[in-house]
């Protein structure tokens, strides 16, 4: 495609319309209530397929908020194209997950260090031996001073990055047993895609429910009030 056109055919902007930082959420209306909330003067960039992305600036500084969708697939989709079709520097994603750990309830913040994943992701790099998704050190090192500063509840450590929601043996005990602070699908491919492209990205997910506990929140709760994440996301800008 020449460079007047949309570089890919998932997302509808043209060169120069997405800022170098990303703040990426799964869910496209969390997307739309953070440009509402923290962007001054946002224009939406894609609609295409309903993953909607706006474009404003928060404090001064040009910063862009899109969806990312569910599971490997599809963040491995979007990150990459941003990455390497929109020169995109630095993604942060803010998401939900499921604690695994004592210490982390609902509304707490997981910022996760690295990701394991039972998914075959990383088979595509073709490496001898087994690769460790991790965290840009700085974004992670910010997010829990941010953390402190703003007074919220966190933990720093692995995420379990997995490819099925609905597992028949999820042998979470395993990964307890491991110090794995909280299940969720899309770290561990964002991780991927930033180690390949020389890129900064990092994975920030506030706790929507406990598996050891049965705590849990409405998808509406998910969509509207997880902010404290958001606060962090954007201290980073």
């Amino acid at each position: 495609m020449t460079k007047d056109l949309t570089p890919t055919p998932h997302i509808g902007a043209k060169l120069g319309e997405i800022a170098e930082t990303v703040i990426m959420a799964g869910d496209p209306l969390r997307v739309k209530f953070m440009a509402e909330r923290f962007l001054t003067d946002p224009v939406e960039f894609n609609h295409v397929r309903g993953m909607l992305g706006y474009t404003g600036t928060y404090n001064g500084k040009r910063v862009s908020v899109m969806g990312h969708g569910m599971g490997m697939p599809s963040i491995g989709i979007y990150t990459y194209e941003l990455f390497n079709f929109y020169n995109v520097q630095t993604i942060i994603r803010v998401g939900s997950a499921g604690s695994i750990n004592h210490d982390l309830h609902i509304g707490d913040i997981a910022i996760a260090q690295g990701a394991c994943t039972n998914s075959n992701y990383a088979a595509q790099y073709e490496l001898p031996g087994t690769f460790a998704p991790i965290a840009d050190f700085q974004l992670c090192r910010q997010a829990a001073e941010a953390c402190e500063k703003f007074g919220y509840n966190y933990r720093v450590g692995n995420v379990f990055s997995s490819d099925v929601f609905y597992g028949e043996n999820p042998h979470n005990d395993k990964w307890i047993q491991m110090g794995v602070l909280a299940l969720e699908m899309e770290i561990a491919a964002l991780y991927m895609n930033a180690a390949r492209a020389g890129r900064r990205a990092l994975g920030l997910c506030t706790i929507s429910d406990h598996i050891l506990t049965g705590e849990v929140t409405t998808a509406e709760e998910r969509q509207t009030t997880f902010t404290h994440m958001m606060d962090v996301a954007f201290s980073l800008i």
